[in-house]
């Protein structure tokens, strides 16, 4: 090769690179699409056969509404320009990258469906279409811009006392989804009989737990496209590039497992199929903020500790507060997301191991993270209860207790999941 050619070697390779990059972006956001598969069978599962295509129905319209909300409005919300650093206002409709913007409607779509299971088998579905477009369209992609659009959460010289770390959306995608669930869990009520008139609470077993350990192994393998896609490249060495996210993806969902299964064993005398399940997507939720930032060791304590905190969280949501989150939404995504996010300040940078704690950015991370976290979950509560406070002074949330009893399917949709179930129950 000559010397006259190699700025045209030069120029092909960064092609070929860039090409790569674009191609690894595609790739994670099909894998990202497929999680709505897993969060339709881990919501279904987990919850009663009469409400099974109720769900199947809102998992649909999550992405199929969101994608064009997402498109018409969202995107330019959430990466348009921003003078202020709190809300984007440019390039609607027509004016985004097709890569880019597959791959953020995903994530709006993922933010949605969090809702979706904690009001499961009580919630009016046309009001749930309401609730979801203005969170794919307003309530998400604002916050989103914060910190993905170089909002004002990076704002070092103002009012960030350092640079606030979110790399893959535990606070900016799961607490998002996670406090908007706990609010619409709240306004909506419980299910019929998931209290006894003393307040103790009723377990309401799901109808297939084959299908919710199914549900859970598709949503693991889709993360490794929500953690690894989210470094908008391959490239990087092995330290930094996006097979050290996959890694330590893995290691946190596997500790997170781990973690919940042996608490869950300790209080329950048995190892529990529903806690361990969300012990992983809580180990998921606890390494998606530092995922760019955590070496192995530290990804794995943090996915324990996110799964031993899904168990007591659950417990607390359940008993104490008197709130009825059918699959355990708020506690995996909200409160995991919490930790997942918090987690950066103590051993998330530099890839400290967690081993010293306390040590990974200084107190300024970890205030900024802190400051964070707090932006989130206020932005996500207030904007859900004033919205989905309208909607129940208006269309109403919840349907009628005899919808309810005879099941959301036949009512809202007409169909039933197991008809054959549903005939044998008539002939007995």
């Amino acid at each position: 090769m000559s010397l006259f050619s190699l700025p045209l070697f030069v120029q092909d390779t960064a092609a070929v690179e860039g090409d790569m990059g674009m191609l690894w972006m595609l790739i994670s956001g099909i894998l990202v699409f497929l999680m709505q598969a897993g969060f339709t069978l881990v919501e279904s599962g987990m919850t009663r056969s009469k409400n099974v295509v109720n769900i199947a129905m809102k998992n649909v319209l999550d992405i199929a509404v969101g994608s064009l909300v997402f498109w018409f409005i969202g995107y330019s919300l959430m990466y348009g320009e921003s003078a202020s650093g709190w809300i984007g206002w440019s390039g609607f409709m027509f004016n985004q990258g097709p890569a880019d913007l597959f791959f953020q409607t995903v994530f709006c779509a993922t933010a949605a469906t969090i809702v979706s299971g904690a009001i499961a088998g009580r919630t009016k579905y046309s009001t749930y279409i309401i609730f979801s477009v203005v969170l794919t369209a307003i309530i998400y992609p604002i916050a989103g811009g914060w910190e993905w659009n170089g909002g004002w959460l990076n704002d070092t010289e103002g009012i960030m006392p350092a640079e606030f770390i979110d790399f893959a959306g535990s606070s900016v995608v799961h607490a998002v989804g996670g406090w908007a669930a706990i609010v619409a869990a709240a306004l909506v009520g419980p299910r019929l009989g998931k209290y006894t008139a003393e307040g103790k609470a009723v377990s309401i077993p799901g109808h297939n737990k084959l299908l919710a350990a199914l549900g859970v192994f598709i949503l693991w393998f889709g993360w490794f496209g929500f953690n690894g896609g989210s470094q908008l490249a391959w490239g990087g060495d092995d330290a930094t590039g996006a097979s050290m996210v996959v890694l330590v993806t893995n290691l946190a969902a596997a500790a997170g497992a781990v973690g919940a299964l042996f608490l869950s064993w300790i209080k329950y005398k048995k190892p529990n199929l529903d806690m361990t399940l969300n012990g992983a997507l809580a180990g998921l939720v606890s390494i998606t903020a530092g995922c760019g930032n955590m070496s192995e060791g530290g990804a794995i304590i943090a996915g324990f500790i996110g799964g031993l905190i899904v168990v007591f969280s659950m417990e607390f949501v359940e008993q104490k507060l008197k709130i009825d989150d059918a699959v355990g939404a708020f506690s995996v995504h909200a409160v995991a997301g919490a930790w997942g996010t918090l987690v950066i300040g103590l051993w998330g940078i530099d890839g400290d191991t967690g081993i010293g704690l306390l040590n990974g950015g200084g107190a300024n991370q970890f205030l900024a993270q802190l400051i964070g976290t707090l932006a989130y979950a206020i932005w996500a509560v207030v904007t859900s209860f004033i919205f989905l406070t309208i909607l129940k002074k208006t269309v109403g949330l919840r349907v009628s207790e005899k919808v309810e009893i005879e099941g959301l399917d036949l009512s809202e949709h007409g169909a039933l999941a197991y008809p054959g179930k549903r005939q044998r129950e008539i002939e007995e």
